[in-house]
């Protein structure tokens, strides 16, 4: 037969995705084992021995309900409701209650609609609401029992009801080691608030189907077609509840062109939901080693992660259940392996269970999902009109693998340790700035999963940057709540994440600076945090320093200000050393063409400050073995007319100061350092440290072309800050050709 394409089922709303779902069983279990389906352009294809019409027979004359009723609940259909007498109380005013239960509900009289009739349609729904009525009776029940009573009926329910009905018990509710679990999906035990599904459930069958004689009603025809087809029918949808599985049809303010609209829905609509969300079977599991409760296990549901979406607010990850991510398939599949891929829905990440949509979003990409699905609708749960929980679509997800998104390994640890303790969900007591910078960090993760660039990896480091500079900056809190420092970041992230940018390789050059003073290493992270450093031949480790000294010198605000701190510090330390010259040494050089773009001030500075701090992150012995010779293609030299190369070079200015602060071959006598030239400089007043630098080069040997420069203003603090950023031996010699008197040679 060919594909029956079904134009009313979509992966959203969530009604919809579980109609597609409710389909496919019901056409399995009842018409054809061998049907199949899949997704297509966002429509259900549906291929069985059933052709259009013959579907809409079914599912209009021979269809059986599956036994969907709840006797643990009060709406259920199965208590009456307490009587009230003629009389007021005297305190309040109201009328007193008989205490007995005799009044009937529209919730009784549908189930009692049920027991009495007789067509064989309705048989497996009221043989299950008879054995549900014999346990009850057989515990004395005439009210909804409450907590070890409430265990207690679940559990003879589950020795005597019959296998499907058995099937919604387990999309319902968890008989746990320490108490009742409630799924997600279908609310707190087939109820959403006021609104119990089961009933809901037997209320629309009685809509479309005559209890009494099995045939369809009237409206169901055009009810079915809208339904399975979207066909347009006139007053195809009730005034009745649909819950959270529906929002647009939820009613409520602003719904209508008036001020409020009710609750409607398509009677097909909801019973089809009902019957696919059978498929989602929970499970509660314990491992042997533990001494805990056991876990809930629910196919592809994790905590509720408020990034990724365009309404992503903080709010939404503390009040919201959970979120869902409802796979799609672009091959046929049939409902036995629609079940396998249900039953074993636990996306893996790294060999552990997801447990957050970050996590999630990490093992579509990461092959933790490898079921021939194509995509994740992905829905969360949350709060959206008033205290009602709406299912609501976030965003799709396609699986595919994603290399880069490996690379998430090296943060796991330190990732799951600052989400316990500040996620917006954790009611910790965690900085905002600390919260904000979680929140920024999963975003791009989650980016990364979609797209998998050298880009977005870039977005993501820098994001892990900002993030330990946050918890760098809330030390105490840090401390306390035992959040070590980001390490260990691989070499991978320094080639995957480079986009061609001067940020990147200006960020990289910085990060691989370190000065070997005597026994000790002194990085330049160690400025930016107060972290001990240090590697061997077998490790490297990075650590909170015991003693915090004043080597953290990092300010936020102007970078420029930042690496002027920076730069005192370090001349600090070098003469405190004893050391005669620059000692600063780096395994990645910056190429002149980005100083000057730094000095110009055409580079994005809040961007290379969050790449600095990432990229100090990566493993120490990493950042120490990387290639010296700056990459390819950085330094490139301009062709002059008459075809000689010319390298382009920074301002005289620039020439002047880092020829007075650069590290010698050891074969060559260094310069020693003179603070007061860039303290001039820092200040703005070049002309000064221009005059300064001159004599201190005349004084070492080297011959300058000029005495003093004109160079004033942020000009000159740019300059200063610049010097920091090393660069090669074959830059400085042609620094120095530039800007000091060359001897000539005899051929």
């Amino acid at each position: 037969m060919p594909d029956l394409p079904l134009n009313g089922c979509a992966p959203i709303p969530l009604a919809h995705y579980l109609k597609a779902l409710g389909i496919l069983r019901l056409v399995s279990e009842q018409v054809d084992p061998t049907a199949t389906a899949f997704w297509k352009d966002d429509r259900f294809f549906l291929n069985s021995t059933l052709d259009r019409d013959g579907l809409t027979d079914f599912f209009l004359n021979t269809y059986k309900p599956t036994a969907v009723l709840a006797p643990w609940n009060g709406g259920g259909g199965f208590y009456f409701r307490e009587g009230k007498s003629k009389e007021k109380d005297e305190a309040t005013g109201k009328l007193r209650k008989t205490g007995l239960r005799d009044q009937q509900t529209s919730a009784t009289k549908t189930v009692a609609a049920i027991v009495e009739s007789r067509c064989e349609r309705m048989e497996p729904l009221r043989e299950t609401i008879e054995k549900s009525k014999t346990v009850l009776a057989s515990m004395g029940l005439n009210e909804a029992p409450k907590e070890e009573l409430k265990e207690v009926l679940l559990n003879r329910l589950r020795n005597v009801l019959p296998d499907e009905a058995i099937g919604w018990m387990d999309a319902t509710i968890i008989l746990g080691t320490s108490k009742v679990g409630y799924p997600p999906l279908l609310g707190t035990g087939g109820t959403d608030g006021a609104l119990d599904f089961t009933n809901n459930f037997m209320q629309r069958i009685n809509e479309v189907i005559n209890s009494t004689t099995g045939l369809p009603s009237t409206e169901s025809p055009s009810w079915l077609r809208s339904a399975l087809f979207s066909e347009p029918s006139p007053g195809n949808s009730t005034k009745s509840p649909i819950g959270q599985f529906f929002p647009g049809a939820a009613g409520g303010a602003n719904a209508t062109s008036g001020f409020d609209a009710p609750s409607t829905v398509n009677p097909w609509d909801f019973i089809l939901m009902i019957e696919g969300a059978v498929l989602f079977a929970a499970a509660s599991v314990k491992k042997l080693d533990s001494l805990g409760s056991g876990a809930l296990i629910y196919p592809f549901c994790v905590r509720q992660a408020a990034v990724g979406y365009a309404s992503a607010a903080g709010a939404d990850e503390v009040d919201a259940r959970c979120e869902m991510w409802m796979p799609m398939w672009d091959r046929p599949v049939s409902l036995m392996e629609l079940r396998s891929i249900f039953g074993e829905g636990r996306a893996q990440v790294r060999g552990r269970p997801a447990r957050t949509g970050v996590d999630f979003s990490q093992a579509v990409v990461t092959l933790g999902v490898d079921r021939g699905i194509a995509s994740f609708q992905r829905f969360g749960f949350q709060i959206r009109n008033g205290l009602a929980y709406f299912a609501t679509p976030l965003a799709r997800i396609p699986v595919r693998r994603q290399i880069r998104a490996d690379l998430l390994a090296d943060i796991e640890v330190w990732h799951d340790r600052l989400r316990q303790k500040a996620a917006p969900s954790a009611n910790s007591n965690a900085p905002a700035s600390v919260t904000r910078a979680l929140q920024q960090l999963e975003r791009r993760m989650i980016e990364l999963c979609r797209d998998g660039g050298s880009g977005t990896l870039q977005a993501v480091l820098a994001a892990l940057g900002a993030a330990e500079r946050s918890i760098a900056h809330s030390f105490r809190w840090t401390g306390e709540n035992h959040i070590q420092p980001l390490r260990g970041l691989s070499a991978r992230w320094i080639s995957d994440a480079n986009d061609g940018s001067p940020e990147f390789r200006l960020a990289l050059s910085l990060a691989s600076i370190r000065a070997p003073l005597g026994k000790e290493t002194f990085w330049l992270r160690q400025n930016l945090e107060p972290v001990d450093i240090g590697f061997t031949k077998d490790r490297a480790w990075t650590k909170w320093a015991d003693l915090p000294g004043n080597d953290v010198v990092w300010q936020d605000g102007h970078f420029t200000d930042a690496l002027h701190s920076i730069l005192r510090r370090r001349i600090i330390r070098f003469e405190k050393a004893g050391m005669s010259g620059w000692a600063d040494v780096a395994a990645r050089f910056a190429c002149l063409d980005d100083i000057t773009a730094f000095i110009e001030g055409r580079v994005n500075e809040d961007l290379l400050a969050d790449l600095l701090w990432g990229l100090a992150c990566v493993d120490p012995k990493a950042l120490s073995m990387l290639p010296e010779a700056p990459p390819a293609g950085l330094q490139r030299p301009r062709v002059s007319p008459g075809g000689a190369e010319q390298y382009v070079v920074p301002s005289a200015f620039y020439a002047l100061l880092k020829l007075c602060h650069h590290r010698l071959p050891r074969d060559e006598d260094p310069i020693p350092l003179v603070p007061a030239i860039l303290n001039r400089a820092m200040s703005g007043d070049g002309t000064a440290a221009s005059q300064l630098a001159s004599r201190r080069l005349n004084a070492s040997g080297r011959r300058p072309l000029v005495r003093e420069l004109p160079v004033t203003g942020v000009t000159a603090r740019r300059t200063a800050a610049a010097i920091i950023f090393p660069i090669s031996h074959q830059d400085f010699s042609r620094l120095e050709k530039a800007i000091t008197h060359q001897t000539e040679t005899n051929p």
